[in-house]
């Protein structure tokens, strides 16, 4: 694999899975468990993966193969495909300026991108930079309300055009690979740090020359002191505000003119509900398999929920996307648009910007020729029909 992917030639690389192996090469290992790493058993993280093989695919023949249709709108916004570059925090630790990166992978491949409150370029930073940019932002709810509110002043005033709000982070999973890797909190083990030293690729890129990235999004509420990536860290674990509920999240669509999309939902009665509230679309999420360990796959969510919620309410779907047969699936299911998270990460943790570039490339080009494969003429024409689920149901976890 090294001698492989020597020069880092991104055309030869075929696939989401030989972009996360070279990943792993490059990475330290407290950053790769940190990209790939579940909660407890990691039951959901494979789920996330096999109940998306589990699903089998119809095909038509003797259909001219005309280039397959895949631009859509995505919250009455054109994109070129069905996907969005997904909120994903601390993401400088795997590529300098990689918020960034993603941003401008995303404006080129003409689909949105979120930006993540924990980000470490803050939103004045992405939309300076990639001022062409469908731009989303994601918010952890913090308790301090003055916080909030300016948060959202500054999220209207570079032109978030959507409103993430994530639900189902408020207590963070049980990451035992976390807990392994560091001594006490934010130091190391020795094993890990030796092994950090085995990466001088890594060190170079990242931790010269000033060391782990801040928080952009939060630098400038911390005091001058506290400016470092510890107290960012600290500062977020003191602030998240674990009692956000449905009437929070009223206000908050009180507050937030513009769309507004609930992640992190896994039942048709928190859609619906979500839906009664005017927001404009949920995540179907289980967080990437890093919460709570035991929860159903978000392709066996979205399975079980689409006959209720359809036309009610629009719905997005993350955690486990790694081919373009993939993002077939969610959408013949009922999905409007997938968000990625751990695929572009890998690009980006590879080669920054034209990493990403590479796997939304990939995905693009297996999404048309999938298309093409089952004779479907554009994605606006999937539905069930074209699916073959087990007949025992998705195993979910």
């Amino acid at each position: 694999m090294r001698r492989f992917y020597r020069g880092t030639d991104l055309s030869r690389i075929q696939s989401v899975a030989e972009m996360t192996a070279l990943a792993r090469l490059k990475l330290p290992g407290f950053a790769w468990e940190y990209l790939m790493g579940g909660s407890e058993d990691e039951l959901t993280l494979g789920a996330n993966h096999r109940d998306f093989t589990d699903i089998r695919l119809r095909s038509r023949t003797l259909v001219a193969n005309y280039p397959p249709r895949l631009n859509t709108r995505i919250l009455n916004n054109n994109a070129a495909l069905p996907l969005v570059i997904g909120p994903t925090g601390y993401n400088g630790m795997l590529w300098p300026q990689a918020d960034i990166a993603l941003a401008r992978a995303a404006a080129a491949k003409g689909i949105p991108f979120c930006l993540s409150t924990v980000a470490n370029a803050s939103m004045e930073d992405v939309r300076t930079a990639v001022p062409d940019l469908d731009f989303w932002f994601q918010l952890y709810a913090l308790k301090d309300p003055d916080l909030n509110r300016d948060l959202l002043t500054r999220a209207r005033r570079v032109d978030v055009s959507a409103l993430v709000v994530t639900s189902d982070a408020l207590v963070v999973g049980n990451r035992e690979w976390d807990r392994r890797n560091f001594a006490r909190p934010r130091q190391l083990t020795l094993r890990n740090k030796l092994n950090v030293l085995a990466h001088p690729g890594w060190i170079r890129r990242v931790m010269v020359p000033h060391g782990l990235p801040l928080m952009g999004n939060l630098t400038h509420y911390l005091p001058e002191s506290e400016r470092t990536a510890l107290g960012s860290m600290d500062f977020i674990a003191r602030q998240l505000d674990t009692l956000l509920d449905w009437d929070a999240l009223a206000r908050l669509r009180d507050q937030w003119h513009g769309r507004l999309i609930l992640k992190g939902v896994l039942n048709a009665g928190d859609a619906l509900r979500a839906a009664e509230l005017g927001l404009d679309a949920v995540v179907i999420s289980n967080h990437g398999g890093r919460q709570l360990d035991g929860a159903p796959s978000s392709i066996a969510a979205l399975a079980a929920m689409a006959p209720a919620v359809k036309g009610r309410i629009s719905m997005l779907l993350d955690s486990g996307v790694r081919r373009g047969s993939d993002v077939v699936k969610a959408l013949a299911l009922g999905a409007d648009a997938v968000l990625l998270g751990r695929a572009t990460l890998a690009g980006v943790a590879v080669a920054g910007r034209p990493g990403a570039g590479r796997v939304l490339d990939i995905l693009d080009e297996e999404l048309a020729r999938c298309l093409n494969l089952m004779g479907c003429e554009g994605i606006s024409a999937l539905s069930p029909e074209d699916l073959i689920l087990p007949a025992a149901g998705l195993t979910s976890v």
